[in-house]
């Protein structure tokens, strides 16, 4: 047997090894620390279900629900009462009845045929909320109710953890499930109200110390002191630190709690679920394939149909249904708590256990794959869906109807409303376009030009008159979005100047790559203003201060040199001094094409080639010797009288 340093070392191995694969593939981390466990179950002689390591990566799932918790606000969570209080209530007690019928039906007893329904009504929080958020759907029409059943599961473990093992004991389930709402109720009383009051002033206080450490040390006794109380009080330790969670969420300090919390959350969450996988046995998936496999069809099947006939009755479209219910139809997480608390208790067999271990694994393995093809398959089964999205599409065109020269905005929220502003101020239209329907409502009431609409697809962009239009900018810092938006972009018009915002500059070759005629990181941007402001506190003079920005921001923006150039010329300044972009489509009959920029010799003009586009391809600072082709598209440079020369003398040939 290996020693304990040799496993450590494996275990880190084998994590780096798999976690970098999956996610080159799109898949959650997760799916990986579970195969990993399942793998390095053949190499151990038994899977210690009660081992030190077992117990400490129970804490992994305290701090998942202590990020959840940060994500809903009590008034939020008053706001979706009906999608977690209603849907999933419903969800979770149906699902249990019918997992529990097909149960008895293949020879289960009563008491186990309800552990299995109780075990396989919950679904993965952890990899349904990271997707949604990856994919920028948490706060859509099938985003929300899912997170209200997901919600609503997760609050749900606390009595099943109690209702199981009083199965195992033929007690009284009636009185046993009235005594734990109880203990429930009063302990969410003391704990929100208390709580409520209490905890803002609290943080103030060690706010004030201003000391990194020991704003950590507070964070991690709220959460598990909590995580205690409710423990002690028969509920579950996850229960107290999704409370400890949503109480901070009330507060000033949420996403600096949130950032702090992250690497003990990723880290014990890993290894819970390298403890999961451990509990797999790999000869029992090989010889028992076919059982697995059935398991697997009736747990996604009978999910997907439940969950998709639920949001019906809850009045959302075929599209909305069917996209919740594939996003709910895999077993969860605090399933493999509850299939521990049955297996401990005796009420499943070693076979039943196995058997419902590995269906649960290979369903969550499914759950990226449904989430990914659920849109399509949206649209494939609802004709509704399509005749929607028409209606919303021929709204914006009908917004955009006579419109040219006009900038296409993606996103509207804080970046995109006051870029809106800024192009009014100056008289240029535009257009935005926004997925967030609340947002859209109110912002289209108060008379503002935004429409609802995904800016990822070609037929919205084309509505929104992107031929004719003069630029486009992406105001969410969203890489994988901003690929697919220029991808359309580059199959309509490629030569229109596009400029994306991000972050910092990790994505800035890919999204360069993909069309971006500009990039701009906020990083960098917050970085010359904090410089500036340092320079002048050290007695440089304004002068200075402002032509030393100015540098930056043209060695960095070369292709917006123009617009950045005005920083330190005065406002009176005649502005056909001033220098300007321009791009320039090739024809294949061009008189330039053919011709090397050597021989044009556009410089004579006072004009700079900023950029040449080919084929999608972007290459700044190109070479004299560049030989044109036909479809290039020139970034030029210059004020507009040289910029009129020059177009002149490539016209001329």
């Amino acid at each position: 047997m290996p020693t304990t340093l040799e496993l450590v070392l494996l275990l880190l191995g084998a994590t780096v090894l798999a976690v970098s694969l999956f996610r080159r593939l799109g898949l959650p981390p997760i799916l990986a620390y579970i195969l990993i466990g399942a793998g390095l179950g053949l190499l151990l002689p038994y899977h210690e279900e009660d081992s030190p390591a077992a117990h400490l990566a129970e804490f992994g799932i305290v701090f998942l629900m202590f990020s959840i918790g940060l994500e809903f606000s009590l008034a939020k969570l008053r706001t979706m009462r009906t999608e977690v209080f209603g849907l999933g209530a419903l969800q979770v007690v149906l699902t249990t009845l019918v997992f529990t019928a097909l149960g008895l039906a293949f020879g289960l007893s009563l008491e186990s045929g309800l552990a299995v329904g109780a075990i396989l009504a919950l679904s993965s929080t952890a990899i349904v909320s990271k997707l949604l958020a990856e994919r920028n759907e948490l706060d859509t029409e099938h985003g929300r109710p899912v997170i209200g059943v997901l919600l609503f599961q997760d609050l749900a473990v606390a009595p099943l953890v109690i209702f199981i093992p009083a199965l195992a004991a033929s007690q009284d389930l009636t009185m046993a499930l009235l005594w734990a709402s109880a203990k429930a109720a009063i302990a969410l009383s003391l704990i929100l109200i208390i709580g409520q009051r209490v905890m803002r002033p609290w943080f103030h206080l060690i706010a004030q110390a201003k000391s990194s450490e020991l704003f950590m040390l507070n964070v991690l006794l709220i959460t598990l002191g909590l995580a205690y109380v409710t423990d002690r009080a028969g509920l579950s330790l996850a229960l107290g630190a999704f409370l400890a969670g949503v109480l901070i969420a009330e507060t000033e300090y949420r996403y600096q709690v949130e950032s702090d919390i992250r690497p003990f959350r990723d880290v014990l969450m890993g290894l819970f679920f390298v403890s999961i996988g451990l509990l797999l046995d790999l000869g029992v998936l090989i010889e028992h394939w076919a059982e697995v496999m059935v398991a697997v069809i009736l747990l996604v099947g009978v999910k997907l149909l439940l969950v998709t006939g639920l949001a019906r009755l809850f009045r959302m479209g075929w599209a909305t249904a069917l996209r919740t219910g594939l996003a709910l139809a895999q077993a969860g997480e605090f399933g493999f708590v509850l299939l521990s608390v049955a297996g401990r208790h005796g009420l499943l067999e070693t076979a039943t256990h196995q058997y419902l271990l590995a269906a649960m694994i290979l369903s969550m393995l499914l759950a990226p794959v449904l989430i990914h093809y659920a849109p399509r398959l949206a649209k494939r089964l609802d004709e509704r869906e399509w005749s929607r999205r028409a209606v919303g599409i021929h709204e914006i065109a009908a917004r955009t109807f006579g419109i040219q020269d006009h900038v296409i905005l993606c996103g509207y929220g804080r970046t995109g409303q006051n870029l809106a502003r800024l192009l009014e101020a100056e008289g240029v239209p535009y257009i935005a376009l926004d997925h967030d329907p609340k947002r859209v409502q109110a912002a289209a009431a108060a008379g503002e030009n935004v429409v609802f609409g995904e800016s990822t697809r070609i037929e919205v962009l084309l509505a929104a008159g992107l031929r004719r239009s003069k630029a486009v900018v992406i105001t969410y810092a969203h890489t994988a979005e901003a690929l697919h938006t220029l991808s359309a972009i580059q199959q309509i018009k490629p030569e229109l100047p596009v400029i994306v915002r991000t972050v910092d500059d990790t994505d800035l070759e890919r999204l360069r790559a993909a069309g971006a005629t500009e990039v701009v990181p906020e990083v960098m941007e917050g970085a010359l203003m904090l410089g500036s402001q340092t320079l002048l506190m050290a007695g440089i003079p304004l002068s200075r201060v402002l032509r030393r920005i100015r540098r930056t921001r043209e060695a960095r923006y070369s292709t917006m040199r123009g617009y950045f150039r005005g920083l330190t010329d005065d406002a009176t300044e005649d502005e056909s001094a001033q220098e300007r972009l321009v791009s320039l489509n090739l024809a294949s009959r061009h008189p330039a094409v053919g011709r090397t920029l050597a021989d044009l010799d556009l410089a004579g003009t006072g004009v700079a080639v900023v950029a040449v586009r080919r084929r999608g391809i972007r290459g700044t600072e190109p070479d004299p010797g560049t030989r044109l082709e036909g479809g290039d598209v020139l970034v030029l440079r210059g004020t507009p009288e040289a910029l009129a020369a020059a177009q002149m003398r490539l016209e001329g040939g």
